[in-house]
């Protein structure tokens, strides 16, 4: 695998963005949402700023900062922290395929992304499925501390167990 580079999303990146994220899809079940529409769930208008992995032009990875739209997680963060809402964003639709794992790909995208949300005064939370180990294992490595526990909902009533998390203090 050639050299990896994280770069801000740009449109030309939405097809291999999309296939990467059906692979993720198929091989961890994740994410649980998007994949019916891979290309309108990653440039939804809710994304603040989003970035790639891309290794000799092929995307392997992708991270969002998204707009708060009354997820557990940043409801939590408020009732916890007394911040305002408009300090709040969501790290979503962080995923990365599994030829590009064991190269710290995950660290890097979230990275990225939270030192935009440090320039830009934001403070970033986000949930993940229980069933996702090994993400909940890179966050709490990486610092960020777990808030509580919600139920995700998805698709058609469809629920999953989630932790949800808060970025470490910029």
């Amino acid at each position: 695998m050639e050299g990896l580079t994280i770069r801000p999303f740009e449109d030309a990146d939405l097809p291999g963005a999309a296939s990467a994220l059906v692979e993720v899809h198929k091989t961890d079940g994740y994410p649980v949402e998007g994949v019916d529409n891979p290309a309108s769930w990653l440039r939804s208008d809710d994304v603040i700023a989003a970035w790639v992995a891309d290794s000799g032009g092929k995307i392997v990875g992708h991270v969002a900062v998204m707009k708060p739209h009354g997820e557990d997680a940043v409801r939590m963060w408020i009732e916890q922290s007394g911040d305002d809402e408009k300090n709040v964003a969501v790290l979503a639709r962080l995923f990365v395929t599994s030829e590009a794992r064991g190269r710290a790909t995950g660290e890097k995208l979230m990275q990225a992304a939270t030192d935009y949300a440090r320039r830009s005064h934001l403070r970033l939370v986000l949930d993940v499925m229980t069933k996702d180990r090994a993400a909940m294992r890179l966050y709490e490595r990486l610092g960020w501390a777990k808030i509580g526990e919600a139920t995700h909902r998805y698709g058609d009533g469809q629920e999953i167990d989630a932790v949800c998390y808060v970025a470490p203090a910029g």
